[in-house]
């Protein structure tokens, strides 16, 4: 028999937890400042391709100051391997410029205002306030999206509702770290392809009785 709702969020919950007790942040980083970037270079990219860019970048600039030193073209050379270079690599020295003239050269930890930086969007946003700051918040990827749906967590019409139904369902102090073990789960066992909503173990004990895929709606 399939589990209700209410049993579907304690066995996640539970079974996650035991999975990846201490999930680690798979993007590498120093400092607030460095996560940003790295996240910011994320989009649309995976964090191993964004783990081995940016090493060579932070050997050019790990600061603000030192980024905005240098033009929009050292840092494409660096990042084109991240894709969409032109675009982040704008946004990194406008969103530098400003962490020196608004904020002293600091990251702010308010989620609105990193989202008022060049290339933050809210996603970007919440994962630095959660991993950079400690602060709660949920943010939502592709893998987030996609298993939400198949553990009937949400109807998955797009992130923004997938975010807010899984902030309703799971305790705040809770939310940071299923953002990672949710990830890790996703990648590892329930993958786009690896699973259709029938294959992994926490599919399987959700909807034993599920007979057909699992149809996902895109982030």
């Amino acid at each position: 028999m399939n589990l209700n709702k209410a049993e579907r969020v304690a066995f996640i919950d539970r079974r996650l937890q035991e999975l990846y007790p201490d999930p680690p942040i798979p993007l590498l980083h120093k400092s607030p400042f460095e996560l940003l970037v790295a996240v910011l270079l994320s989009a649309q990219c995976t964090d191993e391709r964004v783990n081995q860019v940016t090493p060579h970048l932070f050997q050019l600039a790990n600061t603000p100051e030192a980024m905005a030193f240098l033009d929009q073209q050292q840092v494409y050379a660096v990042i084109k391997p991240c894709g969409l270079g032109p675009r982040k690599s704008k946004s990194i020295i406008g969103l530098s410029d400003i962490l020196i003239n608004n904020y002293n050269g600091s990251v702010p930890s308010e989620l609105e205002q990193l989202e008022q930086l060049p290339g933050v969007g809210h996603k970007t946003a919440s994962v630095v306030v959660a991993q950079a700051f400690g602060q709660p918040a949920f943010p939502v990827d592709t893998h987030i999206h996609r298993v939400s749906q198949r553990w009937g967590l949400t109807s998955g019409k797009n992130v923004v509702q997938t975010e807010r139904d899984l902030k309703r369902l799971f305790s705040e102090k809770r939310w940071s770290a299923l953002h990672l073990q949710m990830i890790y789960y996703g990648r590892e066992h329930c993958s786009a392809r690896g699973c259709d909503g029938r294959i992994c173990e926490i599919c399987q004990t959700c909807y034993p009785d599920r007979k057909r895929p699992k149809l996902t709606k895109k982030a």
